[in-house]
């Protein structure tokens, strides 16, 4: 539920205003009501505003105390007559476009304690430079010659590196450690992410022979980068992620590796040195890439996927090693089939 304890609202919302944020179409009569929430249909009550869009929630619907509810034309009809229909093609993006407005502060991380400016309780050092209007929170270090954009949030505990340079309207979660590392705007870096630290390197022999990371790490505008992930710099050339690239929670990003623009890579994914992705390119849960490989514009892999070769672009591709998914499914059914035949031991059992 959104306890207020933790989620302040902006609100509220006029109907107007949200049929014109979103193009919704609005029954006469409805524009003067009011939201002050945004929640799902089962627990959405008489003040938030809820969403339609899959018939298998039909229930969920009947029984839903929500004051307007964002539908499609083909399903308005379901909406019980005591919630206010609120017509658009795309439901689920009209909602999030208002839960946007009525808790913008919950997009990105912000100050801990309400900071304002820099805490005299943070470390930044005599040479670092942070444009006007920089929040550092208490237990923040910000090494020598750093560079921060205005409007950027350097939460408690953050571990700045010298020479780092971070853009405008940044967010950096508590304690987060960035070196070596070149940041755009608009990036959001969540709670204990690390960027930035030595590549995994070495030369096998008696005594392994440690080699040097002397790459950066460059992230472009508006990327977001889940907690507990990795980000090694670059062991000769720098390790790159493209703008609006969005990357979930304890992923695993080698030296040396390039993400394109736009590409959406979840939780628990592990890239090996020196990969590449192109640009739109979708990365399920688990997925793992061995290293030199490429991954083609807007290819995609399911969950579990080990990739082993490289996959061309706009291809659909899954399973350990990953193939085609047409061919995966196939193997998939024909192993299922095999697995259901009666065992050659029973059917000489039978016969007898």
């Amino acid at each position: 539920m959104t306890d207020p304890e933790f989620f302040n609202a902006r609100g509220p919302l006029a109907l107007a205003a949200i049929g014109e944020m979103t193009g919704a179409t609005l029954p006469p009569g409805s524009a003067g009501l009011v939201v002050r929430g945004a929640k799902p249909l089962d627990i959405a009550g008489p003040d938030d505003i809820a969403f339609y869009e899959d018939e298998a929630y039909a229930d969920a619907l009947a029984s839903c105390d929500a004051v307007a509810c964002f539908v499609s034309q083909k399903l308005a009809g379901s909406v019980p007559k005591h919630i206010v229909p609120l017509i658009t093609p795309k439901p689920y993006v009209a909602f999030v476009q208002v839960a946007r407005a009525l808790f913008p502060d919950d997009l990105r991380p912000l100050s801990i304690v309400g900071t304002r400016g820099v805490d005299p309780e943070a470390s930044v050092h005599e040479d670092a430079r942070l444009e006007d209007g920089v929040v550092v929170d208490p237990g923040a270090v910000i090494g020598p010659d750093a560079e921060i954009g205005a409007g950027t949030i350097v939460c408690a505990n953050v571990v700045i590196g010298p020479n780092v340079r971070i853009g405008r309207d940044c967010s950096i979660g508590p304690g987060a450690s960035i070196t070596h590392a070149l940041i755009g705007d608009r990036v959001i870096i969540h709670a204990g992410v690390r960027i930035g630290q030595d590549g995994f390197g070495y030369i096998p022999g008696r005594r392994h022979l440690k080699v040097p990371q002397l790459g950066r790490v460059i992230i472009q505008d508006d990327v977001e980068i889940g907690a507990g992930t990795t980000v090694d710099r670059g062991g000769g050339r720098d390790t790159v992620i493209g703008e609006d690239s969005k990357i979930d929670n304890l992923v695993q990003i080698a030296h040396n590796v390039s993400i394109g623009r736009h590409c959406i890579i979840a939780g628990h994914v592990g890239l090996s040195g020196s990969v590449t992705l192109g640009d739109g390119v979708m990365l399920g849960g688990k997925v793992g890439i061995a290293d030199h490989r490429s991954i083609g514009d807007r290819a995609q892999l399911i969950a579990l996927s080990g990739v082993m070769h490289d996959v061309p672009a706009g291809e659909r591709w899954g399973g350990a090693p990953a193939k085609p998914l047409r061919e995966y499914f196939r193997e998939q059914v024909a192993l299922q089939r095999l697995a259901a035949r009666p065992g050659k031991g029973k059917e000489t059992k039978d016969r007898g």
